[in-house]
């Protein structure tokens, strides 16, 4: 049985959404260190806290980064995605001035793409858990 704390409420409604975003780098470059890596996810719970969601999961490589998010249904993924990438592309330069160079054409840090699949049903969550947790993270 599941436990039923992982399902949450609102004033008008009971969710448990999850997506599993990937961000690449632009030109897929091996940019990202562990200490990148450290920045990135409190980087990104701060901005998941301030859409109400929930940053579950993280893990990435050199040239991308693996989410796992509990959003609540007010929440457009696009707009978290925006937000996600905007906020982490600006403050990463900031705290890490060797970022610039390679965001140097576009200012941008990612590709404008990214992924975003809904998790919970097909493949289960802790099956999406497991295969972040298994990114290989650079040093």
């Amino acid at each position: 049985m599941e436990n039923k704390q992982a399902i949450r409420t609102g004033r008008h409604c009971v969710f448990k959404l999850h997506a599993h975003l990937v961000f690449v780098t632009r030109h897929r470059g091996k940019v990202f260190t562990g200490a990148h890596l450290n920045s990135l996810e409190l980087l990104f719970d701060r901005v998941c806290r301030d859409f109400e969601a929930e940053l579950q999961e993280f893990n990435g490589e050199t040239d991308h980064v693996h989410l796992l998010v509990n959003f609540p249904p007010k929440v457009a993924v696009s707009r978290l995605v925006n937000s996600l990438k905007g906020v982490s592309s600006r403050r990463m330069k900031l705290l890490h001035p060797e970022l610039v160079q390679p965001a140097y054409r576009k200012n941008s840090l990612w590709s404008p793409s990214y992924f975003a699949g809904s998790v919970g049903g097909a493949p289960p969550l802790s099956m999406v858990k497991q295969y972040i947790e298994q990114q290989s993270r650079p040093d």
